[in-house]
């Protein structure tokens, strides 16, 4: 067991450094078996990241014992299935890849061709005649969220700053996050979920809608940071979406409507250049 655990070691050293490994060269191999082998660079892909080097180790060994594990039982499994079986299994496999190929390709089609016959007018008309489909489940905001160090330089002018939306404050407050804010995050632009931003504040608010009535900033704090959101602009939760919030949404609807016309069509178009092509070729009995 000692000496795996230092084989398993050289293979997580190893499996760091930067030389490119090769599959066909079994420098780069951790195990082979009959006629398969794991590369250290499939392992290393494997490797869920942020593992401690004892965790590392310990996914490493049980990683490698069962790929070893499941190969022997697929070759039992092979040696002992009779021919029918393995006929039927060649079929299924056979027929999932043509569906995924399919699947695949159309998703292809659809983004290429469907995506593009989309246009904003027609977008802005189904949010229209749909507006009551895109009711708020939660607030969204515009505006500025800051994470400071408590004991960060010039505090107080911050705070001053982030209560305006003039362009000169928040130049400002750009160039002073470069060295000083721990998170910087503007909004004025574009709607945001309210509760994403909450959850970077240390604060519970009861009544949302209340709070978003009433209040245009928020200033909280903990032990270590300073937490500054400027609230310029909110939509609370149980309103209409505004167009441009739900505008990926109302796409995503559309292509969908159409997905299957558009897809039909397509099928049709091929069918037909087969027949005039001559690529398909009616026997009779």
């Amino acid at each position: 067991m000692k000496a795996v655990g230092l084989f398993l070691c050289g293979v997580l050293l190893i499996g760091g450094c930067s030389r490119p490994v090769s599959v066909s060269d079994t420098q780069g191999l951790v195990v082979k078996m009959h006629n398969r082998s794991l590369s250290r660079e499939a392992l290393q892909q494997a490797l869920p990241k942020r593992l401690s080097s004892t965790d590392s180790l310990i996914w490493t060994e049980s990683y490698i014992k069962q790929w070893i594990k499941d190969g022997l039982v697929y070759d039992v499994a092979l040696r002992n299935m009779d021919d029918e079986t393995k006929a039927e299994i060649d079929r299924l496999v056979d027929s999932y890849r043509r569906s995924l190929v399919r699947y695949r390709y159309q998703e292809q089609l659809v983004k290429e061709r469907l995506s593009a016959q989309i246009s904003e007018t027609e977008k802005e008309a189904f949010y229209t005649a749909n507006r009551e489909e895109f009711v708020l489940d939660h607030s969204i905001i515009k505006g500025l969220f800051l994470k400071v160090p408590l004991g960060a330089p010039n505090l107080s002018d911050v705070k001053r700053w982030y209560r305006s939306k003039h362009e000169e404050a928040v130049e400002k407050i750009e160039k002073y996050s470069v060295q000083n804010a721990v998170v910087y995050e503007y909004f004025y632009d574009k709607w945001v979920d309210f509760d994403e931003i909450m959850l970077n504040i240390p604060q519970t608010i009861a009544d949302e809608a209340a709070f978003l009535r009433t209040h245009t900033y928020l200033e909280a704090a903990d032990s270590s940071f300073c937490y500054l959101l400027n609230i310029d602009e909110f939509i609370p939760k149980g309103e209409i979406a505004p167009y441009e919030y739900v505008k990926p949404q109302v796409f995503e609807m559309l292509v969908n409507q159409r997905k299957v016309a558009f897809l039909k069509n397509f099928e049709e178009e091929l069918y037909d250049d087969a027949l005039r092509a001559g690529d398909v070729v009616f026997i009779p009995e």
